[in-house]
């Protein structure tokens, strides 16, 4: 009996653990994403945002120590409620592989994507794809007033920039791989539920995505003319 009760604990303290690690990594997700619409000249697109599906957040994506090329990184995908107003409950993803490098330097980097349209939606909240092979993706053009730069990119399905030292550009993520975060999800909502189910509303969103969600409805409200 008294083993029992002591594995129940530890499972108990491990599920904690977990918990508390994924919602303190909603909260990095928040202040990445809000210090970099936040920047007064250089920053993704107003008007790419109004037209983003999806929005993939990764705060301190990682450059491996031990395999040249290899990156690996956790972070949420939020997509808009039907109609076009608000955002969805968050679901996790990690990012891993590629060989495309930190072009901004640094051995760790925040990266923010936009999914463009249904296509690549679709992709984005299977079990797992890889950009570039099967999705388009392309660096984002910086600026408020970048429209001009993104004839060439309208036809990607994701457009995905990065921050690195307080330096923000676009990058390329040729190669990576995304796929859901079950176990992340799970801390999240207390169920092993796939992302795809998350953001078509199975699930209300934990009271930790609230400041993730709120950032993201201030910063993607059409712009009065």
């Amino acid at each position: 009996m008294r083993l029992l009760v002591s594995v129940f604990l530890l499972a108990s303290s491990v599920f904690a653990a977990e918990r508390n690690k994924t919602d303190q990594r909603l909260d990095e997700a928040a202040t990445v994403f809000s210090e970099m619409m936040a920047a007064p000249d250089k920053g993704i697109p107003h008007d790419l945002l109004e037209k983003a599906h999806c929005v993939v957040i990764v705060p301190g994506l990682k450059k491996g120590a031990f395999v040249v090329g290899a990156q690996y990184g956790k972070g949420f995908v939020s997509c808009r409620e039907s109609g076009g107003k608000g955002w969805s409950a968050p679901g996790a993803v990690r990012v891993e592989g590629g060989s495309f490098g930190f072009q901004i330097g640094g051995s760790e980097t925040d990266v923010v994507m936009l999914v463009m349209n249904d296509r690549g939606a679709a992709k984005l909240l299977s079990s797992q794809f890889t950009l570039g092979a099967e999705g388009e993706v392309a660096a984002g053009p910086v600026g408020r007033t970048a429209s001009a730069d993104t004839d060439a990119k309208m036809t990607a399905e994701i457009l995905s920039w990065s921050r690195a030292h307080g330096v923000f550009a676009g990058i390329s993520l040729q190669g990576a791989t995304l796929r859901q975060d079950m176990d992340d999800n799970e801390a999240l909502y207390h169920k092993r539920i796939e992302n795809r189910d998350i953001v078509k509303g199975e699930v209300a969103p934990p009271p930790s995505a609230g400041r993730l969600l709120s950032v993201l409805t201030k910063y993607s409200a059409r712009q009065k003319s």
